[in-house]
């Protein structure tokens, strides 16, 4: 897959494409459907598919204290955007800039001119430009003069009810890992780098490979029983904590700390896929670090019987 960072990256070779838009938070499956008819279509008509996306996405532009919780990080998009075989991803920045740009100034200067676009993927409810008030039925109009063909998204619905980015939040706030990993295609997993922590996890017989999540919020919160990939062969058992840490002050940043079991190894700067199996509890701010020792236990202890047997 090719990414092209920002307009200034477009080039005469990049004209001509089958494109579609959006957020693509997760890449559920719902989006799987949606990139799998893109290439479809793409390959019928011997063009690459593209799929443009926007960082920070519109909602965090406009009210970063409102947005949704990110159920996936740029990294970890963009690898499963690729994993869905897209020709290229056009990430552009989102801005006062695009926030600014008039509809038929982003359909003449984006769609037609830069990229060539010949079949638009796009829902019936997309809005786009300035004060979002672009809509199908521009799009429609451009279509009729004969500049792109328009194409509805497909609606995939699990249980009767459309898989959404919206739906996959609220089954994971819930503790329902089981259906955002319906409604996933795959389970829901972190990805990111060990960074150095307060080390007071050591201090009480459980030291923890932090991984900061670098987000406003997360879409989970709690003591989890995890799999961690990236430390070998095979995946790492443990127990995770995601949250800000309250019996020892943690702040206002969302960290991800995680308990191994059985390894000792010394991981920092290691980038790591922590894969949530089951939540165990929410996260509370204990009296003592005693108490909190022997909650840490107990946890272990579940979640060592549920991954292991033990």
């Amino acid at each position: 897959m090719e990414l092209i960072r920002g307009l200034h990256n477009l080039r005469p070779r990049h004209r001509g494409c089958v494109a579609t838009i959006g957020n693509f938070d997760g890449v559920h499956r719902g989006h799987q459907a949606v990139l799998a008819e893109l290439n479809a279509r793409a390959e019928a008509l011997g063009l690459p598919s593209l799929a443009m996306i926007f960082e920070p996405q519109p909602a965090e532009y406009f009210a970063p204290e409102r947005a949704p919780a990110r159920l996936t990080r740029l990294r970890e998009k963009l690898a499963a955007i690729a994993a869905c075989g897209v020709g290229r991803v056009l990430l552009l920045h989102f801005d006062h800039r695009l926030a600014g740009m008039v509809p038929r100034r982003f359909v003449e200067e984006l769609l037609i001119d830069r990229l060539g676009t010949r079949l638009l993927f796009v829902g019936d409810d997309f809005r786009f430009g300035r004060d979002r008030a672009g809509d199908h039925a521009l799009l429609e109009s451009y279509q009729a003069r004969g500049f792109f063909e328009l194409a509805s998204l497909p609606t995939v619905r699990l249980g009767g009810e459309r898989i959404s980015s919206t739906r996959i939040r609220d089954a994971l706030a819930a503790g329902d890992l089981a259906l955002a990993e319906r409604l996933l295609g795959r389970p829901y997993h972190v990805c990111g780098h060990v960074a150095h922590g307060f080390q007071r996890g050591r201090t009480i017989g459980f030291p923890t490979a932090n991984i900061a999540l670098r987000r406003r919020r997360s879409p989970v919160h709690g003591v989890y029983a995890v799999w961690v990939g990236g430390l070998g062969a095979r995946p790492r058992a443990g127990v995770a904590n995601v949250g800000n840490r309250p019996t020892v002050d943690g702040g206002d940043a969302f960290w991800l700390e995680v308990h191994l079991f059985d390894f000792d190894e010394l991981i920092y700067g290691r980038h790591v896929d922590v894969r949530f199996v089951r939540k165990l509890r929410d996260e509370k701010k204990f009296e003592s670090f005693e108490a909190l020792k022997r909650q840490i236990q107990r946890d272990a202890a579940a979640a060592r019987e549920l991954l292991l047997g033990q």
